[in-house]
């Protein structure tokens, strides 16, 4: 009687792990758009130079140029990540290994015929393949800044995918605005 309650509790544990799980996966394909803001010494036009080789090397294109608001908008297509595909589905099969391993206690009679559930993982790495590539936008705005010294300064904001945005910083030399 005491082994059958345990068991069952274990059950009722495993199946709220994959409650998580599945909102895990899920959550892989979420859009994370960001903003971020950039101080700059250089002139506009050499900022927009070095900004537009970035973006061209990346496989961007401008789609949209509003030069009244000074902002240009890229888009390019940003395949899925096979190491998350492939992760993904990894961490699908150990969640669908440990759910079927509590069934084959709680139920001995189909036994490791539970095992069979594990066949399922590779759906949650197809899940993200086909959700994860999609068309990104990054919308780029340069104004110039009120000098409060003698060198004028451009202040970029930059919206786009946090990945993106994160690899831009590291390679672009300016400085993060803080407001």
């Amino acid at each position: 009687m005491l082994e059958q309650s345990v068991i069952t509790s274990t059950l009722l544990l495993t199946i709220l792990l994959m409650v998580g799980l599945f909102f895990f996966i899920r959550a892989s394909t979420k859009d994370r758009t960001e903003q971020v803001e950039l101080l700059a010494t250089e002139p506009e036009e050499s900022i927009f130079e070095r900004l537009q080789t970035y973006f061209e090397q990346r496989a961007y294109r401008i789609t949209n140029i509003d030069g009244v608001n000074n902002v240009v908008t890229y888009e390019g297509f940003v395949p899925p990540s096979g190491f998350m595909a492939v992760f993904l589905s990894l961490l699908a099969a150990l969640g669908l290994v440990c759910i079927a391993l509590v069934l084959a206690l709680l139920y001995p009679t189909p036994g490791f015929g539970f095992l069979g559930i594990c066949l399922l993982a590779p759906m949650a790495g197809l899940f993200y393949w086909r959700k994860a590539g999609k068309v990104e936008k990054v919308r780029l705005q340069i104004t110039q800044q009120t000098p409060i010294t003698a060198t004028p300064t451009q202040l970029i904001t930059v919206t786009g995918h946090r990945d993106e945005l994160i690899q831009l910083r590291q390679v672009m030399p300016y400085q993060l605005y803080d407001a």
